[in-house]
């Protein structure tokens, strides 16, 4: 009966239970690349052409998503099979991913307060030129209307993103309905701006989605 190496044999479970967690945290990619994909259409129209890179998101998390699948795979067959080749590779290549994801994440936090400020400036010149109302049939409005509703926020930033834009130049109205609360009372009325009518104490939209960017 041949002789087994505690220390060995322990580092062969921490590398199985490694290459689970790889494993897991692919398969969440590709579930997160068919999100974005499918789901992300109306989100991506609303927030502008300086998001429309949102649409490639889900791409790209499914080609790393599978590239990560079969990464965790390869890793458990070089274990089991004690392959040192295959060991080897894997290491290699594990090291290679965390190298570019540190580079990457580098260049991101450096540039992002700017991008957010370019962001949220678009976003709200595209909103002001753009939005209808809550009743138009332009797919824009649905789909500001619909996001609106759903995250219970106002506008980009918060209500006064309507200032002088095209729906209150239209209606006369500081506000859409689907900024308020409940759209069925009688307070919605476009001019009342109580924190008890209309969406305030949540940021914007873009706000929304940058603040669980970075809780993330």
């Amino acid at each position: 009966m041949a002789e087994t190496h505690p220390p060995y044999s322990s580092f062969k479970k921490l590398s199985s239970f490694f290459n689970g967690i790889t494993a897991v945290s692919g398969v969440v990619l590709i579930g997160l690349g068919f999100y974005v994909k499918f789901r992300g259409a109306a989100l991506t129209r609303v927030l502008g052409l300086s998001h429309a890179h949102l649409h490639h998101v889900g791409y790209l998390c499914l080609v790393l998503g599978c590239v990560t699948v079969l990464l965790s795979f390869t890793g458990w067959y070089g274990v089991t099979k004690e392959n040192r080749g295959t060991l080897l590779f894997c290491s290699l290549f594990m090291i290679f991913i965390l190298i570019m994801e540190i580079g990457v994440t580098s260049v991101v936090l450096g540039f992002l307060p700017t991008v957010q400020d370019m962001g949220l400036e678009h976003n709200v010149v595209t909103l002001r030129t753009n939005y209808k109302g809550f009743n138009e049939p332009d797919d824009y409005s649905t789909d500001w209307n619909s996001v609106m509703e759903k995250l219970k926020c106002c506008g980009v930033k918060n209500y006064t993103d309507f200032s002088g834009s095209s729906f209150e130049m239209m209606t006369g109205h500081a506000y859409p309905r689907s900024c308020c609360k409940s759209i069925q009372t009688v307070a919605c009325d476009g001019h009342n701006v109580s924190t008890d009518i209309i969406h305030q104490e949540l940021p914007g939209i873009l706000a929304t989605l940058l603040l669980f960017t970075k809780l993330g």
